[in-house]
């Protein structure tokens, strides 16, 4: 009899523990259109309620929004439905990945970066715009561990991207220099795109947005970075000195950010772009000639 009270005490403890996060809370609501590129407002602060989920949060804000069981149909006027003879949609995030069950279920934590982008169909599936997110909050009101994994003699360019996260309130991660699977850790990879391949995470990027949801593909010498439409037409080839920072999810495991180049000053280029400034609004940001170049690039 004590055994099974003691067994009914821990499965409440455990579940009590689980329910235990906090919702409700200071949230950030940004919304813009073409993959970040146009900012349809500025960005509002709001305290969410307990409970509130992304829709419900949206529809009482100043937006006008229109919305249905199926979802967020129009903001500030701009619709879901056709545009240039495609399909688009509006498709939200917060603290950097794609809300995959539903805005109108997902409820919202405090620190939440909420992002809603109006963009033609793409499965994108962790963004690098919310940036210090998703390294600050966590995902669904839970801070997770942080592995900043160095590849190659990237030692110098880790120093910088440890630097970053450090100065944007980011502490606490265990460095390494051993490839990591993908688990239940926020991994950084930083190195040249020849040794960040052989991560299996990362090597989604070869194989097209379809597959990595990042507009960007590395050739697999790393000697050439293609950059991609919204299409997945190539627009440019960036060569050497040539840097990419990029977030990408493999299956269901916790996202892996790349910071990654063709070469030594490649990488050191996307190390220094680890800034909000730099990254905010933006799906994935190149490096050419050490400026940025947001992705996917804009159709003439």
């Amino acid at each position: 009899m004590k055994r099974a009270l003691l067994l009914l005490v821990v499965v409440v403890v455990a579940g009590c523990g689980k329910a235990d996060v906090p919702t409700g809370g200071p949230v950030s609501v940004t919304v813009s259109q073409d993959f970040g590129a146009a900012r349809l407002a500025p960005t509002l602060r709001e305290s969410a309620k307990s409970h509130e989920t992304m829709t419900a949060l949206l529809e009482r804000t100043d937006f006008d929004v229109r919305a249905s069981a199926g979802g967020v149909e129009e903001i500030l006027g701009v619709s879901s439905g056709e545009q240039d003879g495609k399909p688009v949609e509006w498709y939200s995030y917060v603290n950097g990945l794609a809300v995959e069950q539903g805005a109108a279920q997902r409820k919202l934590y405090p620190g939440d970066r909420i992002w809603w982008d109006h963009h033609t169909k793409a499965r994108v599936r962790a963004v690098v715009g919310a940036f210090p997110e998703p390294f600050q909050s966590g995902i669904d009101g839970k801070k997770l561990p942080i592995r900043l994994v160095c590849l190659g003699s990237e030692d110098r360019s880790c120093d910088e991207v440890e630097t970053r996260l450090g100065t944007a309130g980011i502490n606490g991660l265990a460095r390494s220099n051993l490839e990591s699977s993908p688990g239940e850790v926020v991994r950084v990879l930083v190195g040249r795109w020849s040794e960040v391949r052989k991560d299996i995470a990362a090597r989604t990027l070869e194989a097209g947005p379809s597959v990595s949801g990042v507009f960007a593909r590395p050739q697999a010498t790393g000697s050439s970075i293609e950059l991609l439409d919204p299409d997945g037409t190539v627009r440019r080839t960036l060569g050497p000195g040539s840097g990419l920072v990029a977030a990408t999810r493999y299956n269901e495991e916790r996202p892996t950010w790349i910071i990654t180049g063709t070469d030594d000053v490649g990488v050191a280029a996307a190390a220094a772009a680890m800034t909000e400034s730099m990254l905010a609004n933006r799906f994935a940001l190149a490096i050419e000639a050490g400026r940025g170049v947001p992705l996917p690039v804009a159709v003439p």
